[in-house]
């Protein structure tokens, strides 16, 4: 068996050529979708990602602004530019890049963004709303990408056991959730650091969504045959047969392709979509505006 791949390039740019239409409906109103990112000293790659999403708003004609600021900045200057950007009626979302430099409460800072405006889907009313098993607001970027390309690979969820390995309110925790949630329907497990026998409970899973940041840790014999594999990790490891004297890995190690009934790539599996599902929440505060 050969896995089949999971081609987060592919799904991401029809889910890019569903939101044209939606782009266009609002502009019509008088509403042009308008996200501003943020981001906070010199770390290269999140540089890399922000000028992902800035390229892929250019791409849609969605409105975009980019705010830099020093490493060396405060805690209130960012508290100050958030609270403007809040009260900027022509803005629908608002990204604070993360990770921010170590002597700043990234979450205090996130629990600043009005809700509405939370692309990322990070805010303490987002995040609860998604406990209640309410898919309305702002979903978080990755776990809704993760399960549009599911969607699209027509990967039935209905009762199979899903494994979700790692535990952050980032990724693996919404993740579980939306996995659970009514119209997934899957049995769901989260695999984490205090986990006994982690192996055993992946060997089980049907489905499995590694987040737990540990390159190649998840191999072919962590994984039951004909498991669908989604690896959500991205590391960089070096490597010294590489020119640049690194490369990119997964959390997955690409031997499980071989026992796998599907596998997302890294890169181009699950980064183009979480980025695609940022436009998507984008997009959906500013048709929010117009009600």
């Amino acid at each position: 068996m050969v896995a089949e791949r999971l081609d987060g390039k592919l799904c991401a740019a029809s889910v890019e050529e569903e939101l044209q239409g939606r782009i266009i409906a609002c502009k019509e109103k008088g509403i042009a979708p308008h996200l501003a990112v943020v981001i906070v000293g010199d770390d290269p790659a999140s540089h890399v990602y922000v000028n992902s999403k800035v390229r892929a708003c250019k791409r849609l004609g969605i409105k975009s602004t980019h705010i830099e600021l020093a490493a060396s900045s405060t805690e209130a200057e960012i508290r100050d530019v958030i609270h403007r950007l809040n009260s900027d009626a022509s803005l629908h979302g608002i990204l604070v890049q993360s990770p921010l430099p170590p002597h700043m409460d990234e979450e205090a800072l996130t629990d600043l963004i009005d809700p509405s405006k939370d692309v990322d889907g990070f805010h303490p009313q987002n995040l609860g709303r998604l406990v209640q098993g309410r898919l309305d607001g702002m979903l978080p970027c990755t776990p809704s990408g993760v399960m549009r390309m599911l969607k699209w690979a027509n990967i039935d969820l209905t009762g199979q056991r899903a494994v979700v390995l790692g535990r952050s309110r980032i990724v693996g925790m919404p993740q579980a959730l939306l996995l659970g949630a009514k119209g997934a329907d899957a049995t769901v497990t989260v695999v984490h650091s205090r986990t006994k026998d982690a192996q055993a409970v992946c060997a089980q899973a049907d489905v499995i969504v590694a987040a737990i940041g540990r390159p190649e840790m998840v191999t072919a014999d962590w994984i039951k045959p004909g498991a669908v594999v989604v690896d959500v990790g991205i590391n960089r490891v070096d490597d010294a047969t590489r020119e640049r004297g690194w490369r990119l890995a997964g959390d997955v190690h690409p031997d499980v392709a071989e026992k796998a009934s599907w596998l997302s790539p890294v890169p181009g599996g699950v980064g183009p979509m979480t980025i695609a599902m940022l436009m998507e929440n984008t997009v959906r505060a500013a048709e929010q505006n117009d009600n």
